[in-house]
């Protein structure tokens, strides 16, 4: 038998020949990285992919490749084949998948986080609490990880199809990062058809791997698609659901809607004060508002009323229980999902006006010059006079014309004067630009824009931040012996290679960045966003230096919050949809008056499961609004727009239109060249052409397809 060529188009190679060859294509290009199916194209040979892989791995293993990502090696020109890996280690955390499907485990014994392949998740998913076995590879510097058991499931109900077969029927999950089908038994079908969209709640997991979980049908959605069937899906796909368990339900409906006169004896009265709130027009929780009085020598009283949710639900009742599991209010497109039930939140907690209500306040006294003389906290009875919208606020502030034109006139004088002290002591003044939409009466999108922020906006943001950062000062600095545990929002420093990455390809792009100091870091952050607002090119940079940011979370141990300047913060002043807060105002309420200390342990955990849910809560928003940005743009096939490129992966550039801020991808399969990312994945270079693709450059795009299933829109350059 004559021995196959190697070289020839259509060889399937032996194992050893296979990892040789690949391994001698390394050699050849030291610089390069190759993913299997680029090898088997150079190669020109017949090998399947898996057993491409799988020799990569095992070189990998040998300390002669290094794997830079999921799917790409390079040669390890610094490897020794004798060096073997650091031991490993177990540790349990949370998993956090990237869009490339593999994940990084948060441990919190250890400082960095570990790097998981997706062929390793075990069947993990977003947000699940898993062991690991930790270990360095040779002549690596970052840790990786396996997956060796979940601990706890993050989500147990799933939407998917379900398909009917022998035995048993199984529901395919919709989510893409779902790696296994569920088996229902017919008893648990709940007379849902073949072809049907269900929702079906895992009820057993399986330990073995390759084997599927069983599950029980609880609601079924139906064959038709459409708006209402995609919103419930993000919702559950995230852990999250409109309804709310029946035990919940009554003990929402049982409470009282009269307030005792027992019961206002016990508060402050402010009835006779004026008070009003503003807040979008669409709003029907209304859980904070202002007061104003004028007091002798000039001086002002503001008073910030934030809805005493916690007067009606007391801890290790069922509404407690709800409320904490889910922990935020969801907040997408067209619908909210409440973290408590109606008959609170837009009842009995939202401060309507003409009505007396319950709140826990934060009342301020300034000076002529606006500096805070006095502060105070407790619980007050409040009588709303008017209900503004964000667009009638802004009309008195600027005609002088309406209810209260004054009040809000001097409120909003005394914001800008808190404003601007916050951005000298350090505050960052980024802003993600939110995107709104237009729908018509069926939920379809006829027009995407972008929320304005004026000054009615900014007046109650600036208030609200005085009273949550106040309260944390008070609770940080109530000295009584030990710590006393408390709810801190706090803010890490940035990542210092991501900060020097974006400061590098500022320079390019002719702004110079003070990396010296954390304070100088932000003082560049603010320049840089000054300077975008007359630049559209360097306005790219602002979310590039928005992920250089620490995530924002809960803790009990208070590091300060970066991004706003402040050494102490919390969340005091939004009980009816973060559970954060509530948490704040039954810990402010004890501490008011002599001393009281939670068991810090229960009370961090708390915490955690709380960010963890805010994270969640923040995926199913985003994915609503990337819904509704292709839904509407799937009218826009064959159009061309104007754009900027803020992302760049193997594939191709990710373009985010000038006007609509919908996301799409420009295949480099489409440019007629092959191009090679920068090591930061800043820029592009074409090998023939030598054309340079930059993040932030301007381009011109057609759309050519649009997928609503997957969420995705094609893209051409209109000028390739």
């Amino acid at each position: 038998m004559k021995k196959k060529k190697s070289k020839k188009k259509g060889t399937v190679l032996n194992s050893r020949d296979l990892k040789l060859t690949v391994l001698k294509l390394f050699k050849k290009f030291p610089k390069k990285r190759f993913s299997a199916k680029q090898i088997i194209k150079y190669l020109k040979i017949s090998n399947n992919k898996d057993s491409v892989v799988y020799v990569m791995d095992k070189l990998a293993s040998e300390g002669k490749l290094f794997q830079v990502d999921d799917i790409k090696f390079r040669l390890d020109r610094f490897a020794t084949s004798d060096k073997a890996a650091t031991p490993r280690t177990t540790h349990v955390g949370f998993v956090d998948v990237t869009r490339k499907g593999s994940a990084y485990i948060v441990c919190e014994d250890l400082e960095e986080d570990v790097h998981v392949p997706a062929k390793k998740l075990g069947g993990a998913l977003q947000g699940d609490k898993v062991k690991i076995t930790r270990f360095i590879p040779p002549r690596r510097r970052r840790a990786e990880g396996e997956v060796i058991e979940v601990v706890t499931r993050a989500i147990d109900h799933f939407v998917g199809t379900m398909q009917m077969g022998g035995k048993y029927a199984l529901v395919i999950p919709d989510r893409v990062d779902v790696p296994f089908d569920i088996i229902v038994k017919d008893e648990n079908l709940r007379n849902a058809v073949d072809g049907e969209k269900v929702v079906v709640k895992v009820i057993e997991w399986t330990t073995k791997k390759n084997r599927n979980p069983f599950g029980k049908v609880t609601a079924v959605l139906g064959t038709e698609g459409g708006n209402d069937m995609e919103m419930h899906s993000i919702l559950i796909n995230n852990g999250f659901d409109m309804a709310f368990p029946d035990e919940v339900n009554l003990e929402s409906e049982a409470l009282s809607t009269e307030i005792p006169a027992s019961e206002i004896a016990k508060r402050l009265d402010l009835r006779e004060v004026t008070t009003f709130t503003i807040d979008p027009d669409t709003a029907k929780d209304f859980d904070d508002a202002l007061s104003i009085q004028y007091l002798e020598d000039g001086k002002v009283e503001i008073g910030v009323h934030i809805a005493d949710v916690s007067h009606y639900v007391h801890p290790k009742t069922e509404l407690d229980r709800e409320a904490y599991r889910r922990s935020t209010s969801v907040y997408l497109v067209d619908r909210v999902a409440p973290m408590l039930p109606e008959k609170i939140s837009n009842e009995l907690c939202s401060l309507r006006p003409n009505e007396d209500k319950l709140c826990f306040s934060a009342i301020f006294v300034f000076d002529k010059k606006h500096n805070v003389l006095t502060r105070w906290f407790g619980r007050t009875v409040i009588h709303s006079d008017r209900r503004f919208t964000y667009e009638e606020a802004q009309e008195v502030l600027e005609t002088g014309e309406g209810d209260f034109p004054k009040e809000i006139k001097d409120m909003n004088t005394i914001a800008l004067r808190l404003r601007k002290k916050k951005f000298k002591n350090g505050a960052i003044a980024f802003e993600s630009e939110e995107v709104k939409f237009r729908l018509d009466e069926d939920g379809k999108p006829i027009d995407v824009y972008v929320k304005e922020r004026k000054d009615a906006h900014m007046l109650i943001e600036d208030f609200m931040l005085l009273a949550n950062r106040e309260v944390a000062t008070y609770m940080a600095k109530k000295k009584d012996g030990p710590e006393i545990p408390f709810v801190y929002r706090v803010h890490d420093l940035p990542d210092p290679d991501k900060v020097a990455n974006v400061a590098a390809f500022a320079k390019e792009m002719g702004f110079e960045m003070d990396l010296t100091t954390p304070r100088s870091i932000a003082d560049s952050y603010n320049n840089l966003a000054k300077a975008a607002r007359g630049n559209d090119a360097l306005k790219v940079l602002e979310p590039l230096a928005i992920r250089t940011m620490s995530k924002a979370e809960y803790t009990t141990d208070n590091i300060g919050h970066y991004g706003l300047g402040f050494d102490f913060y919390t969340h005091f002043t939004s009980p009816i949809r973060r559970y954060s807060d509530v948490l704040v105002h039954r810990i402010l309420e004890k501490n008011l008056e002599g001393v009281h200390r939670y068991k810090k342990d229960l009370l961090e955990e708390q915490c955690k499961h709380i960010s963890r849910q805010e994270r969640k809560a923040s995926s199913a928003e985003r994915e609503s609004t990337k819904y509704k940005q292709v839904e509407y743009m799937m009218e826009q096939v064959g159009e061309s727009f104007t754009g900027f490129i803020n992302g760049m992966i193997d594939r191709g550039l990710f373009v985010e239109l000038k006007d609509s801020k919908c996301e799409g991808m420009v295949g480099f399969e489409t440019m007629q060249d092959v191009f090679d990312l920068d090591d930061g994945r800043l820029s592009a270079r074409g090998r023939r052409s030598k054309k340079v693709f930059r993040m932030g450059d301007e381009v011109r795009v057609k759309i050519t397809a649009v997928d609503l299933e997957r969420r995705e829109i094609e893209m051409e350059l209109e000028d390739n």
